[in-house]
């Protein structure tokens, strides 16, 4: 027989998964654990974990604060959102979209990226028919994905040193020409 270790996380966590009923199987998976790890959380077979990154997924998945789990210590460096980041959680929230729910509708095997995505650890993807298959799931129409793509491109150039507003002329251009190309498909 294991001993008990007792944890409100575990609770909340266990809480979580009942009130979704979200089988743990494809939590697991969404967090990027074995599906022994989460019966073990649960079960309070083992202490409830304490590494910033997967405590970041469940609460990321949990739609919570990673603060709410006591375990849970803040990084020394901060965690920086991005402006694309933040309109794909803006979308979910004006949709009324559960990120469970939206995590659903990727393959399992692609479900742990949208949640580091969602969390900051992961940009999001600049490849157009990424992010559309994103707000896709969302119900983003054709326009808000492409406004979404069009920052993200901007970031990407930006990042890799070209400055955007001497070079403005070439990326309207450029940024006309995908228009014309992706939203009359």
């Amino acid at each position: 027989m294991k001993a008990t270790i007792s944890t409100k996380s575990s609770k909340k966590l266990a809480d979580f998964l009942e009130k979704t009923n979200l089988h743990k199987k494809d939590f697991a998976q969404m967090i990027g654990v074995t599906l022994s790890y989460v019966y073990n959380l649960i079960d309070n077979t083992i202490p409830f974990s304490t590494r910033g990154t997967t405590l970041e997924r469940i609460a990321t998945v949990m739609e919570v604060e990673p603060e709410v789990f006591e375990e849970y210590r803040l990084p020394q460096e901060p965690i920086l959102i991005d402006e694309t980041v933040s309109k794909i959680k803006s979308a979910l929230k004006s949709k009324k979209m559960k990120v469970v729910d939206f995590l659903k509708a990727f393959p399992r095997n692609k479900r742990l990226d949208i949640v580091d995505i969602l969390r900051g650890a992961l940009p999001v993807p600049v490849d157009y028919n990424e992010l559309k298959f994103m707000g896709d799931a969302i119900g983003l129409d054709k326009e808000e994905i492409f406004n979404i793509w069009e920052n993200r491109f901007k970031q990407v150039l930006e990042t890799g040193g070209m400055n955007v507003y001497s070079n403005s002329a070439l990326i309207d251009k450029m940024i006309d020409c995908a228009k014309k190309h992706t939203l009359t498909k």
